[in-house]
């Protein structure tokens, strides 16, 4: 849809006030204006409709703070009715669609804004952080319209059929009064764009608030689903405002560009590092009012409007780029450190996949901007700076700081060794396309270096302009690798979905295992027989798969017969039992029969891991969260984000504190509670394992020391699950660490076995248990001096070996053939007596066979005897043939082989052949 007809729009507002509705010839969009004149929208944006015209000139009352301007906005909701509710995380975790809260409606959607849950108060005010990467590009050269983390303001009301709050009309009267009687902005100077909003799958039509050119606030109308690409009415007509905390904060200062006024001393900071202390103010000021063209989402590139603002300033594009580049690169810097901050202060951790990989991208181009400036030593620092300002507001992040400041040093080591892998790398692609004639890298290849190498396309240019080849790196790189990583993946099981239509009429199952999870008998009727051996029942005690965790097994007995249950799965609410042998008929009663042990075993284990996954926050951190579970009956695993690979001494203590819960026998509590209550209550660490949909989320509550939502099935108290064991850890990618654990019987079953081995070990050394460490120590100190030794002995053979073959040696037009069968020699110890050959000749030929079971060659070509044509890889593969097998390799280096034993006499012979062949003496 491109556009909504004039009637959504045309309020009694505009009349009352004397608005009227025109068309701007530039952007061609419709606005409202007090000015029956005006034909431009007066928006400064990349068409040029205006500029900024409150730089030097603030049309509010007076000035203020980011902190005043958001206490500003809520008491004057406040005092109109609204309640105030506290900001959500940035981290959307209570979403499946998304990553970060990117505007204030994120908190709502979609279960307030669908009508399944209601609202924490109605109407409300919220200020909250955000997140948004789709504009990370033009943090700084638009000096302040964008930026990466930013606060909106958001007023909401929630109207439903048999309870209206108020819509269009009075949400613009609000906006009008906070703007013009609040602020003090006269009424003739606010326009209001038309628009449409689409996000987080809801739409809308939407008007913008314009003040001196300057986009300060977006008033949505949200009564759309959007499905494809129709519009489907919600049942929930939704006021949804986005008001620009910083950017009020801005337009109230007057300042050269918005991070002054969000940054002030800790801008001038950056600057002062950077030695860029003599800045022109009037230049600033006067770019910073043509910069609403600078959005590289449009259609020139960036320089070209660097070069346009240069022509309307009447200097030139170079003496333009000299004097901004630096304050635009701190401008970023500024920016992107409290970004940083807030990600990490939240537990993201740094990765190569998902949300970890955005904080990645964050970190890694602040890096680049920190290195523009010579202060990339620097980071921390003003990490610091940022914490100790915002934490004031957002307490958390002082709560976090060592452990970001242990995150950044993990991330930039990372980063250092990356760029150093990076190096050669980067070379060696250089060189292949140099190869194909192609002197510019690809904005493909530049993507697939960020992407999976973690190269920044700068340090790429950087090393790129020694191997003379050309690097052009996009304006908007940054935009598109982050829009590639925004969406979180949703997957939707098609069989079923399928199989919803088959059970939809049905109602919904009755949860035995819920009511009572130690039910291990019971009896039901059979509601429908589906095909494929599908049984529907009307209760059950059968737990279907599902939140990691198995699906139980047993039997169903049903007219004198037992057939096996070895899956269940869940259709909506309703409960599908997969059967082994002949399935019962629909309308009859039936016997269920749990397999018990199969079932504690899986209870056990699926409290061990919120045991376990607690321990492992206390032991390492509040950044950690769980990435994943599975719990099966002899071990589970626990995936949790982590920014290195875990120590003995962690796990260890891991271990011990999960054992500890464990003793003290804690209560395991499941309860349902509304959503919106549990979030108030208890936060969203809720959410370890994922979003729970619905009303209301069920909540698995162990004593004081942990509280998720979850559907699995629990043992009544931790005292149940016996003993808990990890197995072993792994890295399993980047940012997460995984942990093999048994519980209970499973778990003593592994010490015993690792206890066995251990006794086992110590009969072989014939040493007491308790000595076993010391004397491997000593076997190993041993070891190694063996191989030491038998090193050295093979280099003076090596050496020895190549002065014989070098004496015996058969010229071929200058060149040393040396080809012979070694006798009881390995294939290490063939190679090195071949280098030291080609090492003291570079004339030399090397072909030097074994024959046991069967055939191998080791090949090797001196320098000088490449030069002349001569090809390790084709002798190998050539003579490899007489052996009934294949050789490949290098030039210099090549092996080859076969089974045909006998044919090595004609394959030594055949090396000179081979030889002389590639001479041109054939």
């Amino acid at each position: 849809m491109e556009s909504f007809p004039e009637e959504e729009y045309h309020l009694p507002f505009f009349d009352e006030y004397g608005y009227v509705r025109e068309k701007c010839p530039r952007c061609k969009e419709y606005f409202w204006t007090q000015d029956p004149d005006q034909s431009l929208c007066g928006e400064a944006t990349s068409y040029g409709c205006a500029e900024y015209t409150f730089i030097g000139n603030p049309p509010t009352r007076r000035s203020y703070s980011v902190e005043e301007m958001r206490e500003l906005f809520l008491s004057f909701f406040e005092r109109n009715g609204h309640t105030r509710i506290k900001p959500y995380p940035i981290v959307a975790r209570w979403r499946d669609d998304l990553y970060f809260t990117n505007a204030s409606i994120i908190d709502f959607q979609p279960y307030v804004t669908e009508g399944i849950i209601p609202p924490p108060a109605n109407p409300l005010v919220i200020c909250q952080p955000c997140v948004r990467f789709v504009d990370v590009d033009n943090v700084g050269p638009t000096f302040g319209r964008h930026h990466t983390i930013f606060e909106m303001g958001g007023h909401h009301a929630f109207n439903s059929a048999d309870k209206e709050i108020y819509w269009k009309d009075q949400t613009v009267r609000y906006e009008h009064e906070f703007v013009t009687k609040e602020l003090g902005i006269k009424s003739e100077e606010v326009i209001y764009k038309e628009g449409i909003w689409v996000g987080g799958g809801n739409a809308g039509p939407d008007v913008e608030s314009i003040v001196r050119g300057f986009e300060v606030d977006t008033l949505v109308f949200m009564k759309y689903k959007v499905i494809g690409d129709e519009f489907i009415e919600l049942p929930i007509r939704t006021v949804d405002t986005g008001y620009g905390v910083e950017r009020y904060a801005w337009l109230s200062q007057g300042t050269v560009s918005g991070f002054h006024a969000v940054y002030g001393g800790i801008l001038e900071k950056i600057l002062g590092a950077a030695g860029a202390t003599d800045i022109d103010e009037k230049l600033l000021a006067e770019v910073s009012k043509l910069t609403g063209l600078m959005d590289v989402s449009k259609v020139q590139g960036r320089s070209e409007k660097w070069a346009t603002i240069a022509s309307r300033i009447g200097v030139t594009q170079t003496e333009l780029l000299e004097d901004v580049s630096p304050v635009v690169e701190a401008f970023a810097i500024a920016d992107h450190t409290k970004c940083v901050a807030f990600l990490l202060a939240e537990g993201i951790v740094p990765s190569n996949i998902r949300d970890g990989y955005l904080a990645r991208l964050m970190i890694r181009r602040t890096y680049r901007f920190l290195r523009a400036l010579s202060i990339e030593d620097r980071m921390l620092d003003i990490i610091d700076m940022q914490i100790a300002y915002w934490s004031k507001q957002f307490p958390y992040l002082e709560e976090m700081q060592n452990e970001i400041a242990t995150v950044l040093d993990v991330e930039q080591e990372k980063f250092r060794k990356t760029i150093e892998r990076g190096e050669g790398l980067t070379r060696r692609t250089a060189k292949e396309l140099r190869a194909k004639g192609i002197d510019e890298i690809p904005v493909d290849t530049l993507t697939e270096l960020y992407d999976s190498h973690g190269l920044p396309p700068e340090i790429v240019e950087e090393i790129a302009e020694t191997e003379e080849i050309k690097v052009k790196i996009p304006d908007d790189f940054y935009s598109l690798v982050a829009d590639k990583h925004l969406g979180a993946q949703q997957t939707m099981d098609e069989l079923s979905q399928a199989g919803l239509e088959e059970v939809r009429d049905l109602p919904d199952t009755r949860t035995l295992y819920y009511e009572d999870p130690y039910i291990r008998e019971f009896d039901a009727e059979v509601l429908r027989v589906l095909e494929g051996k599908r049984v529907v029942l009307g209760k059950t005690a059968f737990y279907p798969e599902g939140g990691g965790q198995l699906a139980d097994q047993g039997y169903l007995e049903f007219e004198g017969r037992k057939a096996r249950i070895f899956d269940v799965q869940k259709l909506g609410n309703v409960i599908v039992h997969i059967v082994e042998g002949t399935v019962p008929s629909e309308g009859g009663k039936m016997h269920g029969i749990l397999d018990w042990d199969r079932r504690i075993s899986l209870m056990r284990h699926h409290t061990a891991t919120h045991i376990l996954n607690s321990a492992t926050r206390h032991v390492l951190g509040e950044h950690v969260w769980q990435a994943g579970a599975h719990k099966d009956v002899g071990r589970s695993r626990l995936d949790i984000s982590h920014y290195q690979r875990l120590t003995s001494e962690e796990i260890h203590k891991i271990e011990q504190l999960a054992n500890e819960v464990v003793r003290k026998n804690l209560p395991v509590e499941a309860l349902l509670v509304p959503r919106g209550k549990a979030e108030a209550e208890y936060g969203f660490r809720l959410y370890q394992g994922g979003v729970v949909p619905g009303r209301e989320i069920r909540i698995v509550n162990i004593g004081d020391w942990d509280i998720e939502a979850d559907g699995g099935t629990h043992c009544k108290t931790t005292g149940e699950v016996g003993l808990i064991k990890i197995l072993h850890t792994e890295r399993i990618q980047d940012g997460v660490e995984r942990l093999v654990f048994s519980a209970g019987s499973p778990a003593l079953i592994a010490v015993q076995e690792s206890e066995a081995k251990l006794m086992r070990i110590a009969e072989l050394l014939e040493v007491p248990v308790e000595k076993v460490d010391r004397t491997t120590e000593n076997l190993v100190f041993e070891l190694k001096n063996i191989r030491k030794d038998r090193e050295q002995l093979i280099d003076r053979v090596a050496k020895f070996e190549a002065e014989r073959y070098l004496e015996a040696s058969e010229k071929v037009s200058g060149l040393k053939v040396v080809a012979d069968v070694v006798e009881g020699a390995d294939v290490d110890q063939m190679i090195k007596t071949g280098s030291e050959i080609v090492e003291s000749d570079p004339t030399a030929v090397v072909a030097l066979f074994k024959a046991d079971d069967n055939a191998r060659v080791v090949v090797m070509a001196g320098r000088e005897a490449i030069e002349l044509g001569i090809k390790a890889n084709d002798i190998a593969r050539e003579v490899s043939s007489e052996l009934g097998g294949g050789g490949s390799g290098r030039s210099d280096f090549a092996q080859g082989g076969g089974s045909r034993v006998s044919n090595v006499p004609r394959a030594v012979s055949k090396v000179q052949e081979v030889i002389r062949k590639m001479l041109g003496e054939n």
